[in-house]
């Protein structure tokens, strides 16, 4: 019988080691994971809350064929810093600019899922020079009404006492309640892959954190200051996302005139892990236009 690697018990470095897919840099002095592949204009992936870079694993191969990819961990979550920060669309903003410093992008185009979405509509919009195309997949930011199940794992000692449960029910249910439509599209080990960084010391206080501040939908002034600004939008829903409604990419959509809206059907969350064929060449087809 396999032991059962309590949630939020391993050391980063000895978990990394371990696990991480790609290498670390020193951005500001917080160790950063990133996957790096192919070659072609640069594209980043910026993952949302509650997951990492494995979001994209079902992307990376098709993108890195056309693109140079980069695929960081966001801090606080995947295999990158556990460190206390202020955590926000400003401190990813900061990571953002950090690591295309660091790696020498002086411009790249930019794809953000949920949280990763907000991030990469605050950087374009004080960046521009720098985002080449964007790219939208279901992102937060526009107001919308916190799912009853986040609420809940709001309430003081709540989520520290579910997500310390020795068990994988409560992950696998906040997955099928929350992110993916067809839960048949999630093996077992795609579940591993997806939650093994939540093992790393640190990382539930990181997303109760990053959850209890509610700042997910506080992006309405800034999405209406990116429909000022020129730069060629693609934006991904899909139909069924229980996070955040199809209405809310409905509306997105119509404020970013001009925007390219793709309704994915028989997806949540995270139609580019759901659907990754669809995803994948209608995204290639907008960055090569």
């Amino acid at each position: 019988m396999t032991t059962f690697t309590p949630w939020n018990s391993q050391p980063l470095s000895e978990w990394t080691g371990r696990f991480a897919a790609g290498q670390i840099i020193d951005i500001d002095g917080k160790p950063t994971h990133f996957i790096e592949a192919g070659q072609g204009d640069p594209l980043i992936l910026l993952h949302g809350f509650f997951l990492d870079s494995y979001t994209w694993s079902r992307n990376i191969e098709a993108l890195s064929s056309q693109f140079k990819v980069y695929v960081p961990d966001l801090w606080g979550q995947g295999y990158s810093t556990r460190e206390p920060l202020d955590y926000g669309y400003p401190l990813y903003v900061d990571l953002v600019t950090g690591f295309m410093d660091k790696l020498g992008l002086e411009q790249a185009s930019i794809a953000g899922h949920s949280m990763g979405g907000g991030t990469a509509i605050l950087f374009t919009n004080q960046n521009r020079a720098r985002v080449n195309k964007l790219i939208l997949v279901d992102p937060s930011g526009l107001p919308s009404t916190l799912p009853f199940r986040a609420k809940f794992f709001n309430l003081p000692g709540v989520g520290e006492f579910l997500m310390g449960l020795n068990t994988n029910a409560v992950r696998k249910k906040n997955l099928t309640d929350l992110w993916i439509h067809e839960m048949e599209n999630v093996s077992d080990q795609d579940f591993e892959n997806l939650m093994r960084f939540q093992k790393i010391e640190g990382s539930t206080e990181v997303l109760l954190a990053i959850l209890r501040k509610q700042f997910f939908h506080t992006l309405a002034d800034e999405i209406n200051k990116l429909a000022t600004v020129d730069v060629p939008t693609l934006i991904f829903w899909g139909r069924d996302d229980a996070s955040i409604s199809v209405e809310s990419g409905q509306k997105m959509h119509q404020i970013l005139q001009g925007s390219q809206l793709e309704i994915i059907d028989g997806a949540g969350h995270m139609p580019n892990f759901e659907k990754p064929e669809i995803f994948n060449k209608i995204t290639i087809d907008f960055l090569q236009m």
